[in-house]
């Protein structure tokens, strides 16, 4: 029977792709309510719903025009609204808002910033005067690497929440862990503390961070493995590479330019996971057909974990070419800029 208040539960976790959100009202029951198949029966193999977590990251495609190239030693960097750009005028020593007749409109570095240190400084004493003007909200103290790709020379680093305001190319580290138990396997889920700033109360899948500068992918996923989930080293080595998704998202003065290196973990059935940091409330282990019905069926998870679970169900066969739209979608995992 469903419950008579999942709609609103439901309704009342909508929030843009990235943003901070008033606390969401479902509980654990509430989550396993609604994946049980007899919720909906009539909704096994369509795709819709997940098509719809899909497009919830890659919002305002139309709306790129009204963004300039930002350009260090002639590369694009990232990009950035024009009315934001309006905010880095009088910083006339750093910035450099320039019209040239064959390529346009674009904003640049002083040319006085020759290296990575010097940038560095300086763009950090803007971001802290742009947030101290409520302009750049969520100051992290994380920088991120700027950089035209992944791999490619660092220009500089940049404050983490400052990095959507400048359209750079953010990258991040994801991972499922499952269990195998039953002859079925379970993803671990966990439940956003209600004090983060983003997506407060929200799901998440097991493990998850963005990817500071200096730090390697394989080692800050072991760093965040026991910070989140309390995960040993000794586990956490065992975690496989299985590739990466990407998404593209404009919303006001922000573009988000994600790129999410996903991993796989299988746990052994003893494992319980324990959040040292306390960004985690609680975690559950949940059968993956059923994780895969709450994100056809509500907005329970925080927006990117969508992708990365969806493209785990591809993997590992929860989703099949028989499924209407199975090559759509698959591509749709990849909607942003994946280099």
């Amino acid at each position: 029977m469903k419950p008579t208040n999942l709609r609103s539960v439901s309704a009342s976790t909508e929030v843009s792709a990235g943003a901070a959100s008033s606390s969401p009202t479902f509980s654990w029951n509430d989550v396993v309510r609604v994946s049980q198949p007899e919720f909906n029966p009539n909704d096994s193999s369509n795709l819709r719903g997940f098509f719809d977590k899909i497009k919830v990251c890659n919002r305002g495609a139309e709306l790129q025009s009204e963004f300039l190239p930002f350009v260090v030693e002639e590369q694009i960097v990232g990009y950035i609204h024009k009315g934001f750009a309006e905010n880095l005028r009088s910083f006339e020593d750093v910035f450099i808002l320039s019209k040239d007749n064959c390529d346009g409109s674009k904003v640049m570095l002083h040319q006085s910033l020759k290296s990575a240190d010097d940038r560095t400084r300086a763009v950090e004493e803007v971001i802290k005067c742009l947030a101290e003007n409520e302009l750049i909200p969520g100051i992290r103290n994380e920088l991120f690497p700027v950089t035209s790709s992944y791999g490619a020379p660092v220009f500089f680093s940049l404050e983490r929440a400052a990095a959507p305001y400048f359209g750079i190319k953010a990258y991040g580290v994801h991972m499922n862990g499952y269990v195998e138990k039953d002859e079925q396997k379970f993803l671990w889920l966990g439940k956003r503390s209600l004090v983060k700033s983003t997506f407060p109360g929200m799901l998440d899948h097991l493990v998850a961070g963005g990817l500071p500068h200096g730090i390697a992918c394989g080692e800050n996923l072991i760093k965040e493995c026991e910070e989140e989930a309390g995960i040993p080293r000794t586990l956490s080595s065992r975690a496989i590479s299985v590739g990466a998704v990407s998404y593209s998202d404009i919303d006001g003065h922000r573009f988000k330019r994600d790129v999410l290196f996903t991993y796989d973990l299988k746990l052994p059935e003893s494992f319980v996971p324990n959040n040292q940091d306390g960004e985690v409330e609680s975690f559950k282990l949940i059968p993956v057909k059923h994780v895969a019905n709450i994100i056809k069926r509500t907005d329970f998870f925080k927006t990117n974990c969508n992708i990365v679970i969806i493209d785990f169900l591809f993997r590992h066969g929860y989703i099949t070419p028989e499924c209407f739209g199975y090559l759509d979608l698959l591509q749709s995992l990849k909607s942003g800029d994946c280099s």
